[in-house]
């Protein structure tokens, strides 16, 4: 049987045919729909949405030390959080087959940096397979498990944004039934003290050697002999996107990529005239392949920034593009929040108090935009508090107007040490938690403080307010963000404090059925219009300015407040 899937759902349909029983990660594009699936149509794989990705990989291993298969899934810089586990992880046992999908973003579609994460593969000295469709995508998922557990070790399984999110057709099979969950006790192995980690060290680089030979051999190392005179290294959507710029080269398709098939690659560049390797971000092929001796052109000629696409390598490699291709270009359409957001409220009354705002990974990041320019540092997540504080410990005259916003699943999966560190070290910043009853910005999933887990099953719900007063915050308040004039007091009230100062700002997401706005458009009066642009200033998109007058379009959710913010009374629901 067959189905067309994209490449994130034929990674869980992969799980699934290699008889996974634990599935973890914390929702990031472009890799969140890997678990999604998994819990919509695999219930036999224990699935679940965890608070960071350090401790998705960190129970996922402790499945694997149980001899389940386990997998851990999330996006490249979310391998950044779980880096730690990840680096010492190959000195311990592995039992069940351990997978780690980290899904990398070229072109930044929805990440604050590029970086490439097979340098991951190399540091931790990891096997890495790097699947080019979606039938590799869910094929490599079941030879990342045989892999993992014939060499004990984990294995990644890197995608890119094209990858998880493009279809193609899946051929489905039956799922494998591999030994069932013991407990058993391993501590040379599994208790990583300096005396033991001595020990396993040299089995980290026996094994890579290994490896090595089996890279040399594998399957999924293929070299396709065609037109000599252009000989071109390529793994993942790099090898689609050169194999269509030059249908007649010949290729060395690297699906297990890391380590690097020395012999087979020494083996093709005897076979070609001029020696190519196309990929994306890094020259994490071509480096290898010129410490090897071997002369090539790469990043000399394709880009080191960006997404690749056939028009791109057709250009550097021969100068010329494909016949055909659109230079239509089509108006830029930046990302905005959405009509009736809660978080323009408190954006608005930050504003309004002269703060300088430190921000965090989510939707209101989109708040640094004009015209709202509500946002002044924004590097990962939970490092907005830490912002604040640092700050705010090194400006004169101690008291300064400095906030921090952070959303309630971004709280959770990094801002509380932030939060207990502002705490402890006796910070003045105020920090907001926003407080939407969602992790928004991936398509509104479930975290710790709504209640809900993976599979829509009740689950404990954590008491904001009662969590930042055990972290040690005195002064807590929560408030409405659509009631503009009270969030402005409670904004100045708690600027005035002299210790650190919390606001949760309360309000779900505008897209989550449990909205409270009206859902009534609203209208302008344009005879009590004055044309001033204030209501403009919070960015709402159903907001437009014509013929010197606001226009409230259709899309308005009825939220109110730009009715509270006009100066002149203009705008209303009955107008």
């Amino acid at each position: 049987m067959k189905k067309i899937l994209s490449g994130n759902e034929a990674i869980a349909r992969g799980a699934m045919e290699s008889g996974v029983r634990f599935a973890s990660a914390y929702p990031g594009t472009p890799s969140t729909e890997i678990l999604e699936t998994i819990a919509r149509e695999f219930p036999e794989i224990h699935a679940e949405w965890t608070p960071n990705e350090k401790v998705a990989l960190e129970v996922a291993a402790g499945a694997s030390y149980a001899g389940a298969r386990a997998l851990a899934a999330m996006k490249h810089v979310g391998v950044n959080v779980a880096a730690d586990p990840l680096m010492t992880l190959p000195y311990t046992l592995i039992r069940g087959g351990l997978v780690l999908v980290s899904a990398d973003d070229p072109e930044l579609f929805s990440s604050q940096n590029e970086q490439d994460n097979r340098n991951y593969a190399r540091f931790a000295k990891i096997p890495m397979l790097e699947p080019s469709s979606s039938e590799e995508a869910k094929d490599f998922v079941k030879t990342a498990y045989r892999l993992s557990e014939e060499f004990s070790t984990p294995v990644m399984l890197r995608t890119t944004t094209r990858i998880s999110h493009s279809k193609g057709i899946v051929e489905l099979e039956e799922p494998e039934d591999p030994p069932r969950a013991s407990l058993e006790r391993h501590p040379v192995e599994w208790v990583m003290l300096p005396a033991n980690a001595r020990i396993r060290h040299p089995v980290v680089e026996e094994r890579l050697n290994r490896l090595k030979d089996y890279s040399n051999s594998s399957e999924y190392n293929v070299m396709e002999i065609n037109d000599a005179s252009l000989g071109i290294i390529a793994s993942g959507a790099a090898y689609q996107y050169a194999k269509e710029a030059f249908p007649d080269a010949s290729f060395l398709k690297l699906g297990l990529s890391y380590p690097l098939p020395d012999v087979l690659v020494r083996e093709f560049a005897a076979k070609v005239k001029e020696l190519w390797v196309v990929e994306e971000l890094d020259p994490f092929i071509e480096r290898q392949v010129k410490e090897l001796g071997i002369d090539c052109h790469g990043k000399d000629r394709i880009p080191m920034c960006g997404e690749l696409n056939p028009d791109i390598v057709k250009k550097a490699i021969s100068g010329s593009v494909n016949t055909g291709s659109s230079s239509l270009k089509l108006p830029a359409r930046p990302p905005n929040m959405c009509p009736g957001c809660p978080h323009r409220g408190m954006l608005w009354a930050l504003k309004k108090n002269k703060c300088f705002i430190a921000g965090d990974i989510g939707c209101y990041t989109l708040g640094f935009l004009p015209p709202l320019d509500a946002i002044d540092t924004c590097l990962c997540m939970g490092a907005g508090i830490n912002h604040a504080h640092g700050m705010s410990k090194v400006l004169d005259g101690g008291k300064k107007k400095i906030a921090a916003v952070i959303g309630d699943s971004t709280f959770f999966h990094s801002g509380m040490t932030g939060l207990l560190n502002l705490a402890y070290n006796k910070g003045i910043a105020l920090v907001v938690i926003l407080d939407n009853r969602t992790t928004a910005m991936t398509g509104a999933q479930d975290h710790p403080g709504t209640g809900i887990a993976l599979d829509g099953s009740k689950n404990i719900e954590i008491d904001l307010e009662a969590l930042v007063k055990a972290l040690g915050i005195d002064w807590v308040k929560r408030v409405d963000p659509y009631d503009v004039d009270t969030t402005r007091q409670k904004v100045k009230e708690a600027l005035e404090q002299e210790g650190p100062a919390v606001i949760i700002s309360s309000a779900p997401c505008v897209l989550l059925p449990s909205r409270r706005v009206s859902g009534v458009p609203l209208k302008v009066d344009s005879d009590k219009c004055t044309g001033c642009k204030v209501c403009l200033g919070i960015g709402c998109p159903s907001i437009e300015f014509k013929d010197k007058k606001a226009i409230i379009l259709d899309t308005c959710t009825g939220c109110g407040i730009c009715k509270a913010i006009c100066p002149f009374d203009a705008i209303g629901g009955d107008v």
